[in-house]
């Protein structure tokens, strides 16, 4: 059988990038995407389950395509010493929906920017350097936002920014939370320069849930040491687990926090900071000087994406999707042994599976296994750890559309438990618990 049209793209796409884990080589080509859906170039259709956690409001929105045509005919560009209305717009409707003190926002090209910009704020408003992060998370891929991930990244990259500290996270598995407010504690301790900010992620993208008061506990040590807390919300914010900011299940304000990834609504790329506006206070310095940070298309395309969030209820959507979703994974659990339930908030989800009734265990061949079963019945996931895929669902997903999901999800899952599928091309060779594309 000859290379079909998805093949040869995908070998000219792996002759002409730089290979790296997750994207290049690619597992296909698309020619399509909208709502729920991808669309290969021999035609095969899947459901995406995954997104890059950027498809908040569905793939190719009708609406922010439109709106976007409108202003490419305009002002598509806007150097960045002018302001522009979508801008101007974007920044309020953000400020509005912020519960906290006085604030002011800036934007930039990515989250990873964004997470340096914010890593800038806290540096002149405290005068220190150092930072507190949790082990295993993400924040981007710029030198200042990576080195915050790991604390022993590859050696081959070099030395990372000086005064990192890397605490437990809260989903290890042995007293996960006590081990992070030990580290956290020892860090302010021991920090010479001091901290300028803890900076995690209030629900984690692997969809693990803090316990209740632990991230209170968090605010109150970054209060009584002068620190600022810096929440990353790139992948969920906006709605996607069912409060708008997703620091809003946890109790506890921050200083700063960081929206990406979906703000675009999954077609431009677009990043904000969201800071207390006590924080200005290097006027002087060029703390995010992107070349589109005001440009007129990204700043209309986020603007249109929150005014759909508010307008068609998709928050109220997300956190009502997630109990029925429970619930029907829940039914699924007790009809097939390989699935054991799901958590997360909202939207932002993870199935968990259960290898040994599979007769494997966790890790990265239980992973692949599962997102391999889950490609062949027409569902785009990602592993979230060695037991787990991505349940992440656009919050405009109709009762239909779920309901075929489900579906799909059962028949992939019984496939798991009864064999071996045929593994997916060019998955990464390792899954680590902070995988994520």
């Amino acid at each position: 059988m000859g290379k079909t049209v998805t093949d040869n793209l995908v070998d000219r796409d792996a002759a002409a990038f730089f290979h790296q884990e997750g994207s290049s080589p690619c597992i296909a080509a698309l020619r399509a995407a909208e709502g729920i859906w991808l669309e290969d170039m021999d035609g095969r259709r899947f459901i995406d389950l995954h997104g890059n956690t950027a498809h908040h409001i569905g793939h190719r929105h009708p609406e922010v395509v439109a709106a976007l045509k409108r202003q490419l005919e305009t002002l598509p560009f806007s150097p960045r010493r002018f302001t522009n209305e979508s801008a101007v717009a974007l920044a309020e409707k953000l400020l509005a929906r912020w519960p906290g003190a006085p604030a002011k926002v800036l934007f930039a090209t990515g989250g990873s920017d964004a997470i340096e910009i914010a890593l800038k704020l806290a540096r002149v408003a405290t005068g220190r350097h150092d930072t507190i992060s949790l082990e295993g998370c993400y924040h981007g891929h710029g030198f200042g936002a990576f080195g915050l991930s790991e604390a022993h990244p590859d050696t081959r990259l070099g030395p990372l920014l000086p005064g990192r500290w890397h605490a437990t996270p809260y989903w290890a598995l042995d007293r996960g939370p006590e081990r992070m407010l030990e580290d956290m504690r020892r860090a302010f301790a021991q920090s010479e320069g001091g901290i300028a900010a803890v900076i995690a992620e209030p629900i984690r993208s692997n969809c693990h849930l803090p316990p209740a008061g632990l991230w209170q506990e968090v605010r109150r040590l970054c209060d009584q040491h002068g620190a600022l807390l810096i929440f990353d919300e790139i992948p969920s914010g906006l709605g996607k687990t069912g409060r708008f900011f997703a620091f809003a299940h946890v109790g506890a304000l921050p200083d700063a926090v960081v929206l990406g990834k979906s703000l675009g609504g999954g077609i431009l790329p677009i990043a904000a900071v969201i800071a207390d506006a006590r924080l200005n206070v290097a006027p002087e310095l060029d703390l995010g000087h992107y070349t589109h940070e005001k440009n007129p298309l990204t700043a209309l395309a986020a603007l249109m994406t929150i005014e759909i969030i508010e307008r068609d209820g998709l928050v109220e959507r997300a956190a009502e999707l997630e109990t029925r979703i429970t619930e029907r994974i829940a039914e699924l659990a007790r009809r097939t042994p390989s699935i054991i339930g799901v958590r997360g908030r909202g939207l932002l989800l993870a199935v968990e599976f259960d290898p040994t009734v599979c007769r494997m265990t966790a890790g990265p061949e239980f992973a692949a296994r599962l997102v391999s079963a889950c490609m062949a019945e027409g569902l785009s996931t990602t592993a979230k750890g060695g037991t787990s895929i991505g349940f992440s669902l656009p919050m405009t997903i109709t009762d239909a559309e779920l309901g075929l999901v489900i579906d799909k999800l059962e028949r992939a899952a019984v496939v798991v438990h009864s064999t071996s599928p045929a593994p997916l091309r060019n998955l990464p060779s390792a899954w680590p618990e902070n995988y994520i594309e």
